[in-house]
Parts: C-alpha cells; sequence; structure tokens
C-alpha cells in the first residue's frame, strides 16, 4: 500500500510510520514541515520537508503520487495557546486539513485515518463518553478538530469510494518500547511529559493547575493511553478500511481515568524522584473528567491494547526523558 503520513516525523506520526515500516508491506512517504517533528524521529519511508499551507504544491504532489491512503497527524494541539492564538488553531488544524481532503479526493485516495481527539466532547455530563455523546468543545483546539470531523462526513456522503476513519485520542504518553523514538515536543504541556522533565531535573518544578475541580482529589481526570497502543490502532484501522469497512468514528482510550496528582505520584514512584509540584489557578479551556467509553474500537477492529498500565506509560516516559 502507498500511504502518505502527514506530521509523521511527530510524536505520534512517528510512532506509527516505526510500526507501519515494521509490520512491511507499505510504500511510506512522510511529509512534515519540521516545525515541532525531528528528522531522526522518521525511522522508516520518504521524508519531504512540506507544508500543508502550501496549496499549490498538496495538490500537485497528490496527483503525481497518487497514493492509496493518508494518515493524517499534522495539527496545532496546544489547548492553552488554541485559546490564546484560535485563528492559528482553525487556519492550520481546519483550512489546511480540508484542503488535504479536497487534493486526496482529487487524486484518488481511497482510505483516509484522521487524528482526532477527545477534546470533541468538551465538558461531558458523565465524564465518560461514547462515540455518540454529545460533542461541544470548551477550546479552539477542539472546534478545530470537530470541524474536520464534519468536512470528512460530508465528503463521504459526497464521494463514493472515500472512507474515513476518525480516531479521537484521549491522553497519550509514554515512548517506543525500544526506547527508540518518543515525545520530543518543545515546550511540552502534556502532563506525563512535564513530570517526567521534573522527575530528570529538566524543570526547577512543575504546577497542577487547579484542585477544586468535581473530582475525588479535586484535580483533573484523564483517560491515558500508552503511545504504542495509540499506534497500533492506526494499522488496526487501515486494515480494516482494505477490507472493506465502512466510515466510522472510534474513541482510542482505556476506559478508565486517573487524576493529575495520581500521575504526579506514579511518576515520583517510578523514578524516585521528589519532585516540586506546586498548585496554581486552573487553566483555561480544561475539562474536569473525560474518560473514553472504548467498546467501539474493541469490537470493530482488530485492535487489543497491550500496555494499559499507568506504570508502565510513566516509566517509559521517564526512561525516554532520561535519554534525551
Amino acid at each position: 500500500m502507498k500511504i502518505l503520513v502527514t506530521g509523521g516525523a511527530g510524536y505520534i506520526g512517528s510512532h506509527v510510520v516505526k510500526q507501519l515500516g515494521e509490520a512491511g508491506g507499505f510504500d511510506i512517504t512522510v511529509l512534515d514541515n519540521l516545525s515541532t517533528g525531528f528528522e531522526d524521529s522518521v525511522l522508516y519511508g520518504k521524508l519531504v520537508k512540506a507544508d500543508l499551507s502550501d496549496f499549490a504544491f498538496v495538490e500537485r504532489f497528490l496527483l503525481d503520487e497518487r497514493f492509496e491512503a493518508i494518515i493524517h497527524f499534522a495539527a496545532s494541539i496546544v489547548v492553552p495557546e488554541s485559546v490564546e492564538n484560535p485563528l492559528k488553531y482553525y487556519m492550520n488544524n481546519t483550512v489546511n486539513t480540508t484542503n488535504l481532503i479536497r487534493c486526496a479526493v482529487a487524486s484518488g485516495v481511497k482510505s483516509f485515518v484522521f487524528s482526532s481527539t477527545a477534546a470533541v466532547y468538551g465538558e461531558a455530563a458523565s465524564g465518560v463518553v461514547t462515540e455518540e455523546s454529545l460533542l461541544a468543545p470548551i477550546n479552539p483546539y477542539g472546534h478545530s478538530k470537530l470541524m474536520s470531523e464534519q468536512v470528512l462526513r460530508d465528503t463521504v456522503a459526497a464521494h463514493n469510494g472515500f472512507n474515513v476513519v476518525v480516531l479521537r485520542y484521549f491522553n497519550v504518553a509514554g515512548a517506543s518500547m525500544d526506547a527508540r523514538i518518543g515525545q520530543r515536543f518543545p515546550n511540552a504541556t502534556h502532563l506525563i511529559k512535564v513530570a517526567c522533565e521534573s522527575a530528570c531535573g529538566k524543570r526547577q518544578k512543575m504546577y497542577i493547575f487547579g484542585d477544586d475541580y468535581p473530582t475525588n482529589d479535586g484535580t483533573c481526570v484523564r483517560d491515558y493511553i500508552h503511545i504504542e497502543d495509540l499506534a497500533s490502532a492506526h494499522l488496526a484501522a487501515l486494515d480494516y478500511l482494505k477490507q472493506g469497512g465502512r466510515s466510522d468514528v472510534f474513541n482510542c482510550g482505556y476506559g478508565r481515568g486517573y487524576s493529575v496528582k495520581e500521575v504526579v505520584e506514579t511518576v515520583k514512584k517510578v523514578s524516585g524522584v521528589d519532585f516540586e509540584a506546586e498548585l496554581a489557578p486552573r487553566r483555561a479551556g480544561d475539562s474536569s473528567l473525560l474518560i473514553s467509553n472504548n467498546q467501539k474500537i474493541l469490537k470493530t477492529l482488530e485492535w487489543k491494547p497491550k500496555f494499559d498500565d499507568l506504570n508502565l506509560i510513566c516509566k517509559s516516559a521517564y526512561e525516554w526523558e532520561k535519554s534525551l
């Protein structure tokens, strides 16, 4: 299968490219502007340095290459930044994605796997969401992804032969189990990454943003998924589409949640370092509780998580952080 992976030099994209390369049977091209990705994280395939905002290039490139499938990661992903600079998120995540979809249809792409987010659910009433739960983002990042999902739905309805799997990620963490690649996103805001940087002495301290949420210990609760399991979900999605599966949406999580304080304590335990975690005011755009109901992906795709263990997730992230 001839496949294009946009944003394939980034954290999640590079792990998917690694698994595609190890699986064999894929002719892989990575398209990345390297704004937050790294060339040496691309372990398989060919890297093309380009930006999706160059519409003329994207159109010509897809027509010339004639890919069978696209996995689309390239996006801006920092929630607080999206609140401060929403236009960046709507341009990069929605406008550029819409053009990529247009070019994909025009060039005959059959399978499209889209990197979405649990942020599309916003502040869910129960905190546990299925794919049919109310979609009500509370930040521009979530809105920008939801808009792209709508573009994909409408495009599928209008174009026979164009099939899409949307994967809504919950909180992704950890590093590859062979420690070859991991999270290198600059100025990271992801909790486990920040905690591991603190444990390694790269930060003097970290912050817990709010302890007055309606949760057991007052801090936000999230569903954390190991990067290896999330990456394998993309291969399962591709196989599903190849086998004739219809367009669909799937939550990618483990179906359980951990609070910020629980995660901080776990990183302290696996690292053996009692770093400082200072309480700070709430952060704009954060929901109190967000956990996946993952029954649909378990029943529909050939996907079985292997690393559903917070200690393992935090330990792999910490070992990777120490190696940087």
